[in-house]
């Protein structure tokens, strides 16, 4: 037999309800989109989180695109130079750092106004600046061309320095065919710098002083088209872009090995490059790498629970 809920109960569940829709509980976090669209033809790559808004930058022309979570709306904030934006950071000071693919270069842009702050010239001829990383005052950027990582080294106050400092990478890391350094995050313990190498699905684990680098032992784990990188804790999001795939992994307080704990997947997926997280969600531009790009082709963001 149903029991009736008594006119108290209801009177407060009905004011909480009002109260997490006015106030930004439940109510509204609900009602967030679980994909939203990108601009057409905007080819994106790289992402990055700040406050309630992320970030974008396309792959086709550089632009950086701005989407509020909780609607899914957004515009272009500052246009690109014609060539890549790819892995972007943010340095909780208002700037947006982006890796600038095979343009050889890196920007900094002011998240409010556009702007951009600074440009550098990080490399010349074959080139393919594709992830970066703060850590410990600095700005790392991995080249998948180059065995090279570029360090913007953040003086007093954070102030931007006027060239970068070239690391060449040295030890077990063997450059080949195709994309190697790819994503790069922090090691748990801050001591060290993770990459991942996308031809061999390797995990390293870099000395930011000299550039030497070990193999993460996975065991028989492979990462394999591994790309973009996040990492929470000791767990680390590894985006297997061509796979529709997402390692998780449970890194050793030192970074030096970890053991698959799932993956994640998605009906939605349709080769998602890079992760970034805000709450328990998971955000991911899909790329689209296996459909030819033209200026109509649509493009999107997914979102999944951690």
């Amino acid at each position: 037999m149903r029991s009736a809920i008594p006119k108290t109960a209801l009177s407060a569940f009905t004011a909480a309800l009002l109260g997490a829709t006015l106030h930004g509980g439940p109510a509204q976090a609900a009602t967030r989109p679980g994909t939203f669209p990108l601009p057409n033809g905007f080819q994106p790559e790289g992402i990055a989180i700040a406050g309630g808004h992320a970030y974008f930058g396309s792959r086709a022309t550089g632009d950086i695109y701005r989407a509020d979570l909780r609607t899914g709306r957004g515009k272009v904030i500052t246009k690109g130079p014609g060539t890549p934006s790819l892995g972007l950071e943010t340095d909780g000071r208002g700037r947006l750092f982006v890796a600038g693919g095979s343009g050889g270069d890196a920007r900094v842009v002011d998240l409010r106004t556009g702007k951009v702050l600074k440009s550098y010239r990080l490399a010349t001829g074959t080139s393919f600046v594709n992830d970066v990383i703060i850590a410990g005052g600095a700005a790392y950027f991995t080249d998948s061309s180059n065995p090279v990582l570029y360090k913007l080294d953040l003086g007093r106050g954070c102030r931007l320095p006027e060239e970068a400092v070239k690391i060449p990478l040295s030890g077990a890391i063997q450059y080949g065919d195709g994309i190697n350094a790819n994503g790069i995050v922090r090691s748990p313990d801050g001591r060290s710098l993770l990459i991942v190498q996308s031809n061999t699905g390797k995990l390293f684990e870099v000395n930011p002083k000299s550039g030497a680098t070990t193999e993460v032992r996975l065991g028989d784990v492979s990462l394999v088209n591994g790309d973009g990188l996040l990492l929470s804790g000791r767990t680390l999001y590894a985006v297997q872009n061509r796979d529709n795939s997402i390692a998780v992994i449970k890194l050793a307080p030192d970074g030096g090995s970890g053991k698959l704990v799932r993956r994640i997947t998605h009906p939605k997926f349709d080769v998602p490059t890079t992760v970034a997280a805000r709450g328990h969600q998971l955000y991911l531009p899909n790329a689209r790498f296996t459909t030819t790009p033209g200026p109509d082709t649509t493009y999107d963001v997914v979102s999944v629970k951690r």
